[in-house]
């Protein structure tokens, strides 16, 4: 019996030999640190460490056992974890963290660690028992993603301050302009106002805001025309330009309003919107009124003294004596052409009143258009022997049209031609015909006129800056010409560098002359 009994405990022993090397070696193999500690002991020392726990923390056994685990914090000890750790092991529980711990060559690496006790029969806790991992990658991973989303908020705040800041300083843009300014969507009802155009309008936000454009007070803005306009700024980016309203509006009563809108070009939820710029020009209309009224009635009280003028100049020249003086004659032969000069400056003033209140008529007949043009010429020439004006290219014979008109604007550009050219004396005039339109063009080599100063070029009474300073004139020979060739159906236009001279070209489409026979 105890021979069976010392042979079945040795063979217990050995398999319980075999059983914890087996465990030994698996624990070893782990990729996991594993540490035990002594509870049994003062201050929990390391019994055990397997070899991923000295590859993990790059210390050796020899310097890992008998040690507290704390030491792989070295000065790092005011993390909260670490009281985390010493209640869970004053309590005898389990607890998990992630401390930071530093390699014996000092390097930081995360450990994220699992804590369990291990207790006796009678329930006593012996042992501890760590698994660690080292989740550095994983921190740094969070650690970035971190990062990231407060650099994304920050952005992400820091637009949201740019945009609010803009809306703020479009709004006092939008509030201050003097210019009364609508809002509207898509559908064309008014988003805002500005307070400009509720103070123009005599109304308030509640009147004017969520309505619809076309029932804004007693319908002054549904204008068949205008509708038209705005229903294709969006679906084709053009925009209403100048268009005038005439309007007995309410509260402020008649008045006439100058209105631009267009597309505002930003997206989210200011895409697909529609600015209105609403002016009273009511003013400035009464001034063009009265200063046309002037005119008319200062050109037509001019005229008749001045044919009177004209008569007698006339009849001296014919009943003057061979006899007298000829510094006289010079006299009566300069009056002769300063009488003239005032004749047609006072014929382009009473042009200028007859286009402005409609009453320009055109006494289409034909003529040779050709012979006319030669003969204007030949005129022009004939008074300005220092010029040489040439003509190339030829047009057409028969054309129907005001012919006395169509006279005025080619002596008005090449007097203008003449004029701007002090130190050139070259100027050519050519004609040609161009698809189913007649274009001539006058050139010279004089001044030239600046980018800016094209665009206003054909204004009533406008004048150029610097030539108005060394040349007289009144600037309504261009405007006349542009309104002749319109009532023509043309178009007239100029090309021109600063310095390097002018040319001025006009078309005249032929299918007036073929619907007039």
């Amino acid at each position: 019996m105890d021979s069976f009994t010392n042979e079945n405990f040795s063979f217990s022993h050995e398999s319980l030999q075999r059983d914890f090397e087996l465990l030994t070696k698996a624990v070893d193999a782990s990729i996991s640190g594993i540490i035990i500690s002594d509870n049994q002991q003062p201050d929990n020392p390391i019994i055990y460490c397997n070899a991923a726990f000295e590859k993990m923390t790059g210390y050796v056994r020899n310097e890992i056992i008998g040690r507290n685990c704390r030491f792989l914090q070295k000065d790092d000890r005011n993390q909260k974890e670490r009281k985390i750790l010493k209640n869970a092991i004053a309590e005898g529980k389990d607890s998990v963290v992630e401390i930071r711990n530093y390699t014996k060559s000092g390097v930081l690496f995360w450990n994220e660690l699992y804590l369990s006790p291990i207790k006796d029969e009678q329930g006593n806790i012996t042992y501890f028992i760590g698994v660690q991992h080292d989740i550095t990658q994983r921190k740094k991973a969070q650690q970035d993603l971190l990062q990231e989303q407060e650099s994304l908020e920050r952005k992400v705040e820091e637009r949201t301050r740019v945009i609010r800041e803009s809306e703020e300083y479009l709004s006092s843009i939008y509030q201050t302009v003097r210019e009364s300014l609508i809002v509207l969507n898509p559908e064309f009802k008014v988003l805002s106002v500005n307070e400009h155009f509720l103070r123009t309008f005599k109304v308030s936000t509640s009147e004017t805001e969520g309505e619809l454009l076309y029932d804004l007070g007693n319908g002054q803005w549904d204008i068949p025309k205008l509708k038209e306009l705005l229903e294709q700024i969006l679906p084709t980016n053009n925009p209403v330009e100048n268009f005038e309203v005439e309007h007995n509006f309410p509260q402020i009563g008649r008045k006439t309003m100058l209105v631009n809108a267009h597309r505002i070009e930003l997206e989210g939820q200011y895409k697909d919107r529609i600015l209105i710029a609403i002016e009273d020009i009511t003013e400035r209309r009464d001034i063009e009124r009265r200063k046309d009224d002037f005119l008319s009635i200062a050109s037509h009280e001019l005229k008749t003294p001045l044919t009177t003028i004209k008569g007698y100049v006339q009849m001296m020249e014919r009943f003057m004596p061979d006899a007298a003086d000829d510094k006289f004659k010079n006299i009566v032969k300069k009056t002769s052409t300063y009488v003239e000069r005032l004749n047609l400056l006072i014929g382009e003033l009473l042009d200028v009143s007859r286009i402005q209140n409609g009453k320009i008529e055109l006494h289409k007949e034909p003529f040779d258009f050709d012979r006319m043009l030669h003969d204007t010429v030949e005129g022009m020439q004939a008074a300005n022997k220092e010029f040489d004006i040439e003509i190339k290219g030829t047009s057409v014979n028969n054309y129907v049209g005001d012919e006395l008109q169509l006279v005025q604007v080619i002596n008005n550009l090449l007097s203008n031609a003449i004029k701007y050219s002090p130190n050139a004396h070259k100027i050519i005039v050519y004609a040609s015909l161009v698809s189913d339109f007649l274009k001539v063009s006058v050139t010279d080599y004089g001044m030239g006129i600046s980018i800016e100063d094209q665009k206003n070029i054909f204004e009533r009474f406008y004048r150029v800056g610097d030539i108005q300073q060394h040349f007289p004139g009144m600037g309504i020979g261009l405007y006349v010409c542009e309104q002749v060739i319109k009532k023509h159906g043309g178009t007239i236009w100029v090309e021109s560098e600063k310095g390097k001279g002018s040319t001025f070209s006009f078309t005249l489409p032929l299918n007036e002359r073929k619907n007039d026979e």
